[in-house]
């Protein structure tokens, strides 16, 4: 089952009076508090068994592609950093985890981090205008299907120092 917490990653705190265990929230908690949807696929059948095929109907997603990334690709270091800053898209975003596992950190009404660790048949949906993050786990190696209406168009609305109330940038 898929783990979510809330987490102050500025600090390494979790937010929680027992700092040493994390705030856990339901599925449901994170849907309230932010909009992100959660599905588990079964990876044997999400080809056949027609439930990614009713949510891409449901949504209007026509085109897919697929995307490998680990320390061998040549441009790793930079999808890492493009990944792990903090932004938005105006669309929502559909992955499909296909193998390896990784964080993505959404930030709720709020404007606290809610930690969403992802892996192997997981399908997560970020609502448009919702800021947050992906991070690699320890493998470093992630395999995901992406999903778009119509072609893909993927264009990242980084947060600003000063939208996040500092006045300088460390």
């Amino acid at each position: 089952m898929v783990k979510v917490w809330y987490n102050d990653t500025e600090s390494g705190q979790c937010l929680n009076n027992d700092k040493n265990s994390p705030k856990f929230i339901s599925v449901e908690e994170l849907y309230k508090k932010t909009g992100v949807e959660y599905f588990k696929l079964n990876l044997d059948t999400y080809k056949t068994d027609g439930i990614l095929d009713r949510i891409k109907k449901e949504r209007g997603y026509s085109y897919e592609d697929e995307m490998v990334c680990s320390k061998e690709c040549l441009d790793y270091e930079e999808k890492s950093m493009i990944f792990a800053t903090e932004h938005l898209h105006s669309d929502e975003e559909i992955r499909l985890f296909l193998d390896g596992h990784g964080y993505f950190d959404v930030r709720d009404c709020c404007d606290q981090w809610i930690r969403i660790e992802v892996s192997a048949g997981d399908l997560i949906i970020l609502p448009g205008g919702i800021y947050h993050r992906f991070t690699f786990g320890s493998n470093h190696y992630i395999k995901q299907r992406r999903f778009f209406i119509n072609s893909p168009v993927w264009r990242a609305y980084n947060r600003s120092a000063y939208e996040m109330g500092r006045t300088t940038v460390s």
